[in-house]
């Protein structure tokens, strides 16, 4: 896996200390502040401490939970902030047990609890996986599962944690800081992580990531989404606040929601305020974060936060998620927990392969157009992905009819052969006509389909061989319901010689 953490925040950091050193003496007017602006200011309060050390003091500095038993964690009475959760858990990486270990929080004595989420998806990754990440105030680190998400209280803190792996967790480690106050502003809200998963994803409803009710801000999303294919990318973030019937944002894709492109085609990474942890494209499995620290989603009523699964949510998968936000008041119930919290394994995609195909990527290199752009568009993404010969395709965007783009036909064999046109067809896609020397072969196709496909064309005899004259395909036309010119080709298919026909 690729990942560059280390570049990242250590521009982070770097920025970081010189705002701390540039700033003016005590007394000048401050032009500029960070995280590390304050810290010779005084701070209130007396420094707590609760983990997992042990009281007798001998060694054993871990909780051991049976499985199904269940656990406090942290208790205060009296105001309050949790500024540090650190964990570590044995045994590593287990996939039941960073799935179905749950953690609760309870603030002010409220009844339901503020967050509720399996202890692996919590701290910022799926599909019960343990992967190293470093964010601003998420991490996971050697073994080590950080938060630093600030938690207030203004009464006191309950923590709980309930074994549902079905087995015994051998070590939990934990420590939490915090700081006991003798009071917080009355309008300091409280924390929130609500998990959720929709297993398949509802064809035309887009996935809800968050509805609450309340007053509060949005500061945070971590999307675990798994599908047949990563066309589910093509997803907007949909955000309705306080009751709107029109989303108030409305994003343009996923991987753009998490501040990335090109279905992070540069593999997994991590940033101070966003990431992609994990990047499966054998298994269409993405795990992504997006923390909304200077970009805080504020509302007054309610919040409903959702996101499309593919075009027009057309794509069937697997999401869950948990969104992190601060709400005042007591803790509406949360959405309950599903019953089946394990990820799913879908099968990978396979390629197909066609007997005698001359594969697209091929026939590109030689390729040449007279109008419009071509390129290889990798079929894998997409979940029609199984249909096309060698899973890539040429994709041909043209504006208008006339345009031509020829194919060497060169093989090591010369002759005459049967050939057949594996070609794109699609919903902006024109009429086509082919040659060889000028001569037409078989007969013009229109392209058009309303989604796309594999559309075969019968080309009959065609001479082959070095020397033999390019395959023209040209564009003559489109049909009344096509939005477009553009055509396609996925392979050519060559048949017995003519003479054994």
């Amino acid at each position: 896996m690729s990942r560059t953490p280390k570049p990242l925040v250590a521009t982070a950091l770097a920025a970081l200390v010189f705002l701390a050193f540039a700033r003016p003496c005590a007394g000048e007017p401050e032009a500029f502040s960070s995280p590390l602006s304050g810290l010779a200011q005084p701070r209130a309060g007396t420094a707590r401490h609760e983990g997992s050390w042990d009281r007798r003091h001998m060694n054993d500095d871990a909780l051991h939970l049976a499985a199904g038993e269940a656990v406090t964690l942290f208790s205060h009475e009296g105001p309050g902030c949790v500024h540090r959760f650190w964990v570590t858990i044995a045994p590593r990486e287990d996939v039941a047990v960073l799935s179905r270990v749950i953690l609760r929080m309870y603030w002010d004595g409220d009844s339901e609890p503020s967050v509720e989420c399996p202890i692996g998806a919590f701290f910022g990754v799926g599909f019960g996986e343990q992967k190293d990440y470093v964010s601003m105030p998420m991490d996971e680190t050697s073994g080590g599962y950080n938060c630093f998400w600030p938690m207030p209280f203004h009464k006191s803190a309950r923590w709980t944690l309930t074994n549902g792996s079905g087995r015994r967790v051998d070590a939990f480690y934990y420590n939490i800081d915090y700081t006991a106050l003798d009071s917080l502003p009355a309008s300091t809200r409280h924390f929130h992580a609500q998990f959720r998963r929709e297993n398949p994803t509802t064809p035309g409803r887009s996935y809800t990531i968050l509805e609450t009710r309340g007053e509060g801000h949005y500061v945070g999303t971590a999307l675990f989404m798994a599908g047949r294919a990563l066309y589910f990318l093509e997803g907007n973030e949909q955000v309705y606040i306080d009751g709107s019937s029109t989303p108030a944002i409305e994003g343009t894709g996923t991987e753009d929601y998490f501040c990335s492109g090109w279905y992070f085609d540069r593999g997994a990474y991590s940033a101070p305020y966003h990431g992609v942890v994990i990047k499966d494209t054998t298994r269409s499995r993405v795990s992504a974060y997006r923390w909304h620290i200077e970009d805080a989603i504020p509302f007054s009523r309610s919040i409903r936060f959702t996101i499309e699964h593919g075009t027009g949510n057309a794509e069937t998968a697997d999401y869950s998620s948990v969104a992190y936000y601060y709400l005042a008041g007591p803790s509406p119930a949360p959405q309950p927990l599903p019953a089946d919290l394990m990820p799913s394994h879908l099968p990978p995609m396979e390629v197909t392969s066609v007997p005698g195909a001359i594969e697209a990527e091929a026939l590109s290199a030689g390729a040449k157009a007279t109008g419009g752009d071509f390129w290889i568009q990798d079929m894998g993404q997409w979940d029609y992905a199984q249909g096309w010969s060698g899973g890539k395709s040429i994709f041909w965007h043209v504006d208008s009819a006339g345009a031509e783009l020829a194919l060497p036909l060169a093989r090591p064999a010369a002759g005459r052969f049967s050939l057949r046109a594996r070609m794109v067809a699609g919903p902006v896609h024109g009429r086509v006509e082919f040659l060889q020397g000028g001569r037409r072969l078989g007969n013009p196709a229109d392209l058009f389909a309303p989604a796309i496909a594999v559309r075969e064309v019968d080309l009959g005899p065609v001479d082959l061989g070095t020397g033999a004259a390019p395959l023209v395909i040209r564009v003559v036309g489109k049909a009344a319901q096509s939005g477009g010119f553009d055509a396609g080709i996925n392979a050519l298919v060559v048949g017995a010689p003519e003479a054994q026909r």
